[in-house]
């Protein structure tokens, strides 16, 4: 196993269940995330929300928006952050312009899926998803029941 993959170097914050049931992932990307001191202690506490966030390119820049990382306690108040502030995502700039034109096509957006040590770095998978319709919707939840008993089947 490369150093890369060592699963020890990897500690995962918060998961967003919710995007791939909402969302068709097409394609995912790792990115850095620019914080402040207050937000790392509060990331490394678990107090981080992906639930409503959302990624967008503005100016040649990824930023990450309405993604909740709770004000620290331990400390006085003028030294905290604002939750819902928009955070730059550190991407590479080849990887900036792919997603400037997968984004721009009709219906496909950037969501955050996980955010996660690797090392002492905070990183996020952000993935360009196309929001799925009702039946879409149903029809994947249909599957992984029939995928669930057909593993029952195969246990008997």
């Amino acid at each position: 196993m490369s150093k890369q993959e060592d699963p020890k170097r990897i500690k995962i914050i918060t998961d967003n269940r919710k995007a791939r049931h909402l969302y068709e992932i097409l394609e995912t990307y790792e990115a850095g995330v620019e914080l402040v001191g207050t937000e790392v202690k509060s990331v490394r506490a678990g107090k981080v929300n992906l639930g409503d966030g959302y990624a967008l390119i503005r100016n040649g820049e990824a930023c990450l928006l309405n993604v909740h990382i709770s004000p620290y306690q331990a400390s006085a108040a003028y030294f905290n952050h604002d939750p819902r502030r928009t955070r730059k995502l550190l991407l590479h700039k080849k990887e900036i312009s792919k997603l400037i034109g997968l984004v721009e096509q009709k219906g496909l957006t950037l969501v955050p899926l996980k955010m996660y040590f690797k090392d002492s770095w905070v990183k996020v998978v952000i993935a360009v998803g196309r929001g799925k319709k009702l039946h879409d919707k149903r029809e994947t939840l249909k599957r992984r029941d029939d995928q669930r008993d057909m593993a029952r089947a195969m246990k008997r």
